[in-house]
């Protein structure tokens, strides 16, 4: 017999390991769920297609499943609708099913310092996360859940921290960025957020219980930037703030303008993307995820920068082949 497992956003970057993981596993089927487009999945998986925030929907792809990890990405309107319609149709069953919730290290707002699980939920950083705040809320009446909070979540695969990263490291648009850049990268690999949610879902007696997921140790953004850009064989370039400035106020808005204009009409040209106040303003943040307890209780060991890094490289330099192909 093999639990049925019901994976939430299953066309995201993490979903996608997920349901490759789960299918090769032997203990578990995954039932892959997709919102829009449907993505390539393993023949032993199942395929649902609906919107997570339909309570009607959810409640019947949750009935006959063992677990559900939920992967759910999107708006903060999306997150929040889709969990409560989750936890509300597990609830409604007679057997409440194991929930894994992908939360996130956001849930601490504009903490710094080292934050454990402890620390208080401030939610203060962005729409983003107030909203993974409000999913922790809203599930602590459910009977059977654990709550992962990763940090920085990179490797092959990783649309922002390892694609995005990478491409503006191969242009010379990021690279060492002196001050700006001496906040804490916070790193957890895909494939052991991947292991520390099948250890989750099989875990016993850590009901309501959360885990932040990251690397001890965790390098400065500089540092990051360095490596990855050695490892992608390049120099790691200097970015001054008057760059960065240029970087923001001026080309920033001309590409996301043109970024939409693509995506409005379904063409098939590629924009530079943007680099976005967001991202600078994390790459200053001095935070440190204290992820002790993932080690204790889910024996969790963590990937190390350099291979992780190896694996990242390799799959930007053949993405953007196929880019220029």
């Amino acid at each position: 017999m093999t639990d049925r497992i019901l994976v939430l956003g299953a066309g995201g970057f993490i979903g996608r390991r997920l349901v490759e993981s789960l299918a090769s596993s032997g203990w578990a089927r995954p039932v892959a769920v997709f919102h829009r487009a449907l993505v390539p999945v393993p023949a032993v998986a199942e395929v649902m297609r609906f919107d997570g925030r339909n309570e009607v929907a959810m409640q019947s792809a949750l009935r006959g499943v063992d677990g559900v990890v939920n992967c759910i990405t999107g708006d903060a309107g999306t997150i929040v609708a889709s969990a409560r319609a989750l936890f509300e149709g597990g609830s409604s069953l007679p057997i409440a099913p194991r929930i894994v919730h992908l939360s996130s290290m956001m849930v601490y707002g504009t903490s710094t310092g080292t934050v454990d699980e402890e620390a208080p939920l401030r939610g203060d950083w962005d729409a983003y996360s107030a909203a993974k705040v409000e999913v922790e809320k809203l599930a602590r009446g459910y009977p059977s859940i654990l709550h992962l909070r990763p940090g920085i979540v990179y490797g092959p695969g990783s649309p922002i921290w390892t694609q995005r990263v990478g491409e503006w490291l191969l242009a010379g648009r990021l690279g060492d960025l002196g001050a700006a850049g001496e906040g804490t990268c916070n790193l957890v690999h895909v494939d052991d957020v991947v292991t520390a949610i099948t250890r989750s879902l099989r875990a016993e007696g850590l009901n309501g219980e959360a885990f932040n997921l990251a690397m001890p140790q965790p390098p400065r953004w500089n540092e990051y930037f360095r490596q990855f850009a050695t490892a992608l064989g390049t120099a790691p370039r200097s970015i001054s703030s008057a760059r960065l400035r240029f970087e923001v106020n001026l080309l920033a808005p001309p590409l996301k303008a043109a970024e939409l204009g693509v995506r409005a009409l379904r063409l098939k040209a590629r924009v530079p993307a943007p680099i976005r106040p967001w991202f600078l303003r994390l790459c200053r943040h001095p935070l440190i995820v204290d992820a002790r307890k993932a080690e204790r209780l889910l024996e969790m060991r963590w990937a190390s920068l350099e291979k992780g890094l190896e694996d990242s490289a390799a799959s930007v330099v053949a993405q953007c082949a196929r880019h220029r192909a």
